[in-house]
């Protein structure tokens, strides 16, 4: 017998992977396997990093790194996005394309509103994208081949054009040299460019966006330094009535789980030098697949950030035939004490509430003779899981499907640590890195009392401690999840699940 459902189980998987390339090539495209329901990916092709985020008329754009030729990384355009509610998005055509100056690498957009580059017309200021043009290293001697450029729009960003006397800054003999991050700095009348320069950051400032000058360096013994700095932010809070200021740095490879991740510094800016508070490395997410992120501009009071939900250890490679990559969720960041620091956290904007369906609310789950939720739980990706774990020093969740493939993630008591244990999730033989099990610190000083789960077709992404706590991963099962099991040690008590199916992006 046990045979025979050995057998039975691995036919199912050949059933499923032969079903799955053929559904590549005849579902539409937003059905397709993997597809993301309720993030952006866009139709066809390749996608990285976010660029260009700005929030104007109503309307969140969002610019990204895309190559219209293929699955894996080529020549970088600039693809684009927009959305009026950060939930339901358009994909609009390309914005940016390679020139004789170069491909377009990443960078920021901003609402010049006084009109300082003088591009706007009819009274009215312009969008303003900064950006990074990139040549072949090899056709210039391995220097001097990244450098900053502009383009601008007078129709909210229906087209744009380039700024003739590109590029706006060059630095001589320089390799790294990119990903500008520009907000205008109201007490000082001007703009600052956030510049990422191998493995440490540079600001600038301009009147004009077209003139910059140097202002100062910062990172040089300070945070992660194990990869390459990129996608660079600088970023205002307010505090209990003092500002804040974050300076956001993402970097690869040299992440606390492997490859691609964002680290962050608290500290002051003065208009020209970003001093830290503190010397030790912080992380934003502590999964492997959340990097580039930076906040959209323009948005008032609001720090809303979106990352490119990959890592480059293996994003030329995940198993996805007509498109490859997407972006997490929108995230508001805000501070939060924790102990005696202070520190970043970030929770899914509110608006994604409007994908909500009906819940489904268990109450005070006992263990062991209730273990499973029931035995097991249906579950319907994409969904929502909110658990309330006050009082337990352990726990675990393991979502699966019919041929045995399982995602678990918990709360470890032994290392008092949260997990997600990707190693049986499905496919992970294309790349070595990819299967294993994942962990995170805990900030509260009373951790797993309230998580939140956002579970898409081929993605998690965890929120714990009020945001304190965050774990983005991938996984690609060879058919959906469809059922979860919630493990408890013997006495405990989990106060509260609950589920809720999310509607579709794609199905307005």
């Amino acid at each position: 017998m046990k045979k025979i459902s050995i057998y039975l189980a691995i036919l199912t998987a050949i059933t499923s992977h032969y079903s799955t390339s053929l559904a590549q090539d005849t579902l539409p495209w937003h059905q397709e396997p993997y597809r993301p329901q309720i993030h952006f990916s866009p139709k066809k092709h390749w996608v990285n990093d976010p660029n260009g985020m700005v929030y104007h008329n109503g309307v969140y754009h969002l610019f990204y790194q895309h190559y219209p030729g293929g699955t894996t990384w080529g020549p970088m355009h600039w693809g684009h996005a927009t959305s009026k509610d950060l939930v339901h998005w358009e994909e609009q055509s390309i914005k940016l394309y390679p020139d004789t100056l170069g491909f377009i690498f990443s960078g920021s957009a901003v609402y010049d509103r006084n009109n300082t580059s003088g591009f706007g017309r009819d009274g009215k200021g312009p969008l303003v994208a900064i950006f990074t043009h990139h040549v072949d290293p090899s056709q210039t001697g391995g220097k001097n081949f990244q450098y900053q450029s502009l383009a601008y729009s007078n129709d909210e960003g229906k087209t744009w054009t380039k700024y003739a006397g590109n590029p706006v800054l060059r630095k001589p003999e320089s390799t790294d040299f990119r990903d500008p991050k520009v907000l205008w700095y109201e007490p000082g009348k001007k703009w600052i460019m956030t510049l990422a320069v191998k493995d440490q950051i540079e600001f600038y400032s301009s009147p004009d966006l077209k003139n910059w000058k140097y202002e100062s360096e910062f990172g040089k013994n300070l945070g992660a330094h194990g990869g390459v700095w990129e996608c660079p932010d600088l970023v205002a809070f307010d505090y209990n009535g003092k500002k804040i200021w974050v300076l956001i740095v993402n970097l690869n490879p040299g992440a606390p789980n492997g490859g691609s991740g964002t680290q962050y510094f608290l500290g002051d800016f003065d208009g020209s030098r970003f001093v830290a508070s503190h010397t030790d490395p912080r992380w934003m997410d502590f999964g492997p697949d959340n990097y580039a992120g930076i906040t959209w501009s323009n948005t008032g009071d609001r720090r809303i950030l979106i990352g490119w939900m990959s890592n480059w250890n293996y994003a030329n490679e995940v198993p996805t035939k007509n498109w490859r990559n997407a972006m997490t969720v929108p995230r508001e960041l805000s501070l939060q004490a924790a102990g005696d620091k202070l520190l970043l956290a970030s929770r899914p904007v509110p608006e994604l509430k409007r994908l909500e369906g009906k819940p489904r609310l268990y109450r005070n789950i006992g263990a062991p003779e209730t273990e499973l939720l029931p035995s097991p739980a249906p579950i319907q990706l994409p969904a929502l899981i909110e658990l309330d774990a006050t009082g337990l020093s352990a726990w675990n969740l393991v979502f699966s499907n019919e041929v045995g493939e399982e995602l678990e993630l918990g709360f470890d008591k032994a290392s008092g640590q949260y997990y997600i244990d990707r190693s049986r999730s499905g496919a992970s033989s294309f790349h070595k890195e990819f299967a294993g099990r994942h962990s995170a610190p805990v900030f509260s000083a009373t951790p797993g009392r309230k998580v939140t789960l956002l579970v898409d077709q081929s993605s998690i992404e965890l929120f714990a401690d009020k945001g304190l706590t965050v774990m983005t991963e991938l996984f690609f099962p060879s058919s959906p999840y469809s059922r979860f099991r919630l493990n408890l040690p013997a006495g405990g008590n989990m106060k509260s699940v609950r589920v809720v199916s999310l509607r579709s992006i794609h199905t307005h």
